[in-house]
C-alpha cells in the first residue's frame, strides 16, 4: 500500500477498489437468429474446433463423435455457447476449399442442433457459402475472423437469415491474419484496431445485419504482438462504450505464453483466467475459451464480486 492510500479510510478504499473494478453499463441481451442471448452474467463460448490442425487441441476432436462427446462436456461445465470451427487460423495453417471445410463442419452441426437443442451454435467461418450451409444445419450466430473483409457475400448472407454475428479485428488475407506480418501500430495501437473494427462494423451494417445482432472483438492476437493484444485488452473500456456487447479470445494465445513463460498452450489456462476476468472488469461480456470449466467458475466469481461492489 502507498503512502497516500495509507492515508485513507478503509472506506474510501474500498470505494475506490470498487470504481476501478465496476463493470462499465453494457447491452441487457443479443439478438441471435431465433433467441435472445441474456448478457446479465458472463457469457462463456466454448471453443469446439473440427480441424486436424489446430494451434491448441492438436485436431483431438477432428473425428465427429470426438467432437460430439467434448461438445456435451463444455456444456456441462458451463459453456453458454458452442464456437464450431472446421478450418484453422493458427499462423502457418494450409487453407481449406468450402466444400472440405463443409464436409467438416455440416455432420457435426446438425448433431449438435438436434442433441443440444438449447444451446446456440456459432460457426467460426470466413465463407459464405460455409455459413448459408452452418445456418441452415441450425447455427444461431456468425463468427468471422477476417471481421466480413474476405467474402463480400458474408454480411447480407448474415443480414438474410437474421443471425448473430460477430465482427472480430484483423488484418491481412487468410494465410498471414494470425501472424505479425501486419503488426504494425503507432503510439495508440488501440485507437487503431478501433477505427478499423469501427469501419468492419459499418460495413456489415451497412448490408442490412442489425445492430442489436453485432457482437464486436478486437482481435487479441491477430496482427498483434503481446504489447498491441495487452494495449488493446486495457483500452475495453472504450470499445463496450459504443454499445455493443464485446467478445475477447485470449485462450491459451501467445501473447499469454509471453508473459508468463509457459509454451505449451494448453498449460496456460491461468493466464487465460486472469486475462478473462481482467477483460470482464473493463467491459467484456462474452468470452471465447478452451478450458470451459476454469472459465465459468472465475468470471461467475469475479461477476459477484464486481455486483457486491456496486451494490456498495
Amino acid at each position: 500500500m502507498g503512502k497516500r492510500d495509507a492515508e485513507r479510510s478503509p472506506d474510501e478504499l474500498s470505494r475506490r477498489s470498487a470504481s476501478l473494478f465496476s463493470v462499465p453499463a453494457a447491452p441487457a441481451v443479443w439478438r441471435l437468429r431465433t433467441r435472445v442471448l441474456p448478457l446479465d452474467r458472463p457469457v462463456v463460448i466454448g471453443i469446439l474446433n473440427v480441424t486436424p490442425d489446430s494451434f491448441s487441441d492438436g485436431g483431438r476432436f477432428a473425428d465427429p463423435e470426438a467432437a460430439l462427446a467434448q461438445a456435451h462436456r463444455l456444456v456441462a461445465e458451463g459453456a453458454d455457447v458452442l464456437d464450431v470451427g472446421a478450418e484453422s487460423t493458427r499462423p502457418g495453417a494450409v487453407p481449406v476449399d468450402a466444400a472440405e471445410e463443409r464436409a467438416r463442419l455440416l455432420p457435426v452441426l446438425r448433431r449438435l442442433a438436434a442433441e443440444l437443442p438449447a444451446v446456440p451454435l456459432s460457426v467460426d467461418t470466413t465463407k459464405g457459402d460455409v455459413a448459408a450451409a452452418a445456418l441452415d444445419a441450425g447455427a444461431e450466430i456468425v463468427n468471422d475472423v477476417s471481421g466480413f473483409r474476405h467474402d463480400p457475400s458474408l454480411a447480407q448472407i448474415c443480414a438474410d437469415a437474421g443471425c448473430g454475428v460477430i465482427v472480430m479485428h484483423s488484418r491481412g488475407a487468410a494465410r498471414d491474419l494470425a501472424t505479425f506480418v501486419h503488426a504494425s501500430y503507432g503510439d495508440d495501437p488501440a485507437a487503431e484496431v478501433r477505427d478499423e473494427l469501427r469501419r468492419q462494423v459499418g460495413a456489415v451494417e451497412g448490408a442490412g445485419v442489425a445492430p442489436e445482432r453485432v457482437a464486436v472483438d478486437p482481435g487479441v492476437g491477430f496482427a498483434k504482438r503481446a504489447a498491441h493484444s495487452l494495449a488493446v485488452l486495457a483500452a475495453l473500456p472504450a470499445l463496450a462504450a459504443w454499445g455493443y456487447p464485446v467478445l475477447v479470445g485470449v485462450s491459451r494465445k501467445r501473447f499469454i505464453g509471453e508473459v508468463t513463460g509457459v509454451k505449451d498452450p494448453a498449460e496456460r489456462v491461468h493466464g487465460t483466467t486472469g486475462a478473462n476476468v481482467a477483460a470482464l472488469a473493463l467491459g467484456a461480456r462474452l468470452f471465447r475459451v478452451h478450458d470451459v470449466l476454469a472459465a465459468r467458475q472465475a468470471l461467475d466469481v469475479a461477476r459477484a464480486v464486481f455486483a457486491a461492489g456496486e451494490r456498495r
